[in-house]
């Protein structure tokens, strides 16, 4: 257990960042499967501006990887050019 207040304090702030990065990044993994597996290719087409601003958002703070945000969206962007043709 930490012994100075600061430390106490780090380890509660943790705790909060660590459960609101792992809510944050749930949810996209969940708007992804929506996408990725939806019947209907104008659904997807209208949830891919949310899902690709969402992404950008997360990489912005350093929930994920810019690089792992680039892959989601080349990912859904070819899911998506593949169900147009």
């Amino acid at each position: 257990m930490p012994q100075h207040v600061s430390a106490v304090k780090r380890v509660r702030q943790n705790a909060v960042r660590r459960q609101r990065n792992r809510e944050h990044r749930s949810r996209l993994r969940t708007m992804v499967k929506r996408i990725l597996h939806s019947e209907d290719p104008s659904a997807s087409q209208s949830l891919y501006p949310k899902t690709q601003a969402y992404i950008d958002r997360l990489a912005n703070k350093g929930i994920i990887h810019r690089n792992k945000a680039a892959h989601y969206k080349s990912q859904l962007s070819l899911h998506l050019n593949q169900a147009v043709s």
